[in-house]
């Protein structure tokens, strides 16, 4: 169930996504891993990821925490904290 998802979970989802999606190399993807410079993913990119992940989870969109999004990590802790 998406309530209960932990972390490791979350990351392991995150990852798939940004693979089959993006068509990122697994060994790019690492939890410090910034998603404009080193994933290469842009503004437009990371909209229609979040939108996706509303519609597909019921994941609310927090437009002030997105903006502090940079790093894989910090995806996974927002899908944490948010699908409580």
């Amino acid at each position: 169930m998406v309530e209960s998802m932990q972390e490791d979970e979350v990351y392991k989802k995150v990852s798939e996504y940004l693979t089959t999606q993006f068509q990122i190399p697994p060994e790019k993807i690492t939890p410090q891993a910034l998603l404009f410079k080193d994933l290469e993913l842009d503004s437009i990119d990371a909209l229609d990821w979040f939108a996706a992940m509303e519609s597909q989870i019921g994941l609310p969109i927090i437009e002030k925490e997105l903006k502090t999004i940079r790093t894989v990590e910090d995806v996974v802790n927002y899908v944490v904290r948010n699908l409580k």
